[in-house]
C-alpha cells in the first residue's frame, strides 16, 4: 500500500508508535545544529475504536491531514535537523492543541473544569480532539466519552509533546539556542486569503513577531523566495499551539511554522500526490540545507 492510499477502516494495521523521532546524531551524541523539524498533522493511522464511532469514511477524515508533510521533509536527519513525526492522525488527537482544549459539547459525560477549553479552535469544531473535518462535517456519529480523550491525550498527545521538548532541550544545550520549524500543509482555498490576487505558496507563522526573532523568518522567506515561491507571513496562519508554547525568544528557543500550500505537490481529493511532489521535496531539502549550514550565532545574544 502506497502511504497516501486511505486505510481501511475494516482491516486496521498494527497500532504505530505514537511518534516517531529521528535525530541528526547518534543517540547520545550533540545535535550538529540548533535545528528542530516537527510535523504533528501527518499521521496516517486511525485507530478501530476511532472509526467505529465515526459518521465519515476515512477518506473523508483524511483530507483533515497535512497530507504527506513528513515525506517532504524525510532527509533532514541526514542533513542536520532531528525530526518528529506524529503517528496517529489529526482527527484522531490533534498535537498542535493544548491538550485539554476540548469541546464540552461533543462528550456524554461532564467534563472537568480544567477541560472546558472556551478558545476559538473548539468553537471552529478543531479542538484537541477534532468535532469536524475541513468541509465542516461532523466526524462522529455519537457522543464520546471523557474517558476516551483522556487515552488520546495520555497515550498520544504527553509522549509527542514529552519527547519534543528532550529535542528542543538538547539542541539548546548543544548550541546555547534552538530552532524550532513546524511544518503544515493548507488547502489552496486557504492560501488565498486575505484578498490576495494570486495564490501565496509558503506562509510563515511566526505569532507576530512573538515566537522567534526576526532573523529566523527573514532566512527562511529569503531562501523560499530564492526558490522561486511566493511568500506570506502570519496570514492566515500564525502558529498554532507549538508556535505558542515552545517560541521563547527571550530565552532562546525559537519556533516559526510553515504552511505549504497542497496544489504545489497534492491532489486534494485522492491525497495522491501530483507532478509537483518530487521538486517540491527537493525544494525542501535545500532549504533545509541551507539553513543546517546557515551562520545562527546572533541568536545567542537574544
Amino acid at each position: 500500500m502506497n502511504a497516501w492510499e486511505p486505510i481501511a477502516a475494516e482491516e486496521p494495521p498494527a497500532r504505530p508508535a505514537a511518534f516517531d523521532v529521528r535525530r541528526a546524531a547518534a543517540e547520545g551524541r550533540p545535535p550538529p545544529t540548533p535545528l528542530v523539524f516537527a510535523s504533528p498533522h501527518s499521521g496516517r493511522f486511525y485507530p478501530a475504536d476511532m472509526m467505529a464511532a465515526a459518521a465519515l469514511d476515512t477518506l473523508a477524515i483524511r483530507r483533515s491531514e497535512d497530507a504527506l508533510v513528513d515525506d517532504l521533509i524525510e532527509a533532514a536527519p541526514r542533513l542536520g535537523a532531528a525530526t518528529i513525526t506524529a503517528g496517529f492522525a489529526r482527527a484522531y488527537i490533534d498535537l498542535n492543541r493544548e491538550a485539554f482544549e476540548l469541546d464540552p459539547g461533543m462528550f456524554a459525560d461532564e467534563l472537568p473544569e480544567f477541560a472546558r477549553a472556551r478558545t476559538a479552535r473548539v468553537a471552529a469544531g478543531l479542538g484537541a480532539i477534532a468535532r469536524v473535518v475541513s468541509e465542516g462535517q461532523e466526524i462522529y456519529a455519537r457522543k464520546l466519552t471523557f474517558a476516551e480523550a483522556r487515552n488520546r491525550i495520555e497515550g498520544t498527545h504527553r509522549p509527542y509533546h514529552a519527547a519534543l521538548a528532550r529535542l528542543i532541550g538538547e539542541a539548546h544545550a548543544a548550541h546555547g539556542f534552538a530552532i524550532l520549524v513546524d511544518w503544515h500543509s493548507m488547502p489552496a482555498a486557504a492560501a488565498r486569503a486575505g484578498g490576495r490576487d494570486r495564490p501565496c505558496d509558503i506562509v510563515l507563522g511566526d505569532r507576530f513577531g512573538a515566537a522567534c526573532a526576526g532573523l529566523v523568518p527573514s532566512r527562511v522567506e529569503r531562501e523560499l523566495e530564492g526558490l522561486g515561491y511566493r511568500v506570506a507571513r502570519n496570514t492566515p496562519y500564525a502558529g498554532g499551539y507549538t508556535t505558542e508554547h515552545y517560541g521563547r525568544p527571550s530565552r532562546r528557543t525559537h519556533a516559526l511554522q510553515i504552511e505549504i500550500n497542497r496544489a504545489l505537490y497534492l491532489d486534494e481529493a485522492t491525497l495522491a500526490p501530483t507532478a509537483g511532489f518530487d521538486r517540491l521535496k527537493e525544494h525542501m531539502e535545500r532549504l533545509t540545507r541551507a539553513l543546517a549550514a546557515a551562520d545562527w550565532s546572533a541568536l545567542r545574544a537574544n
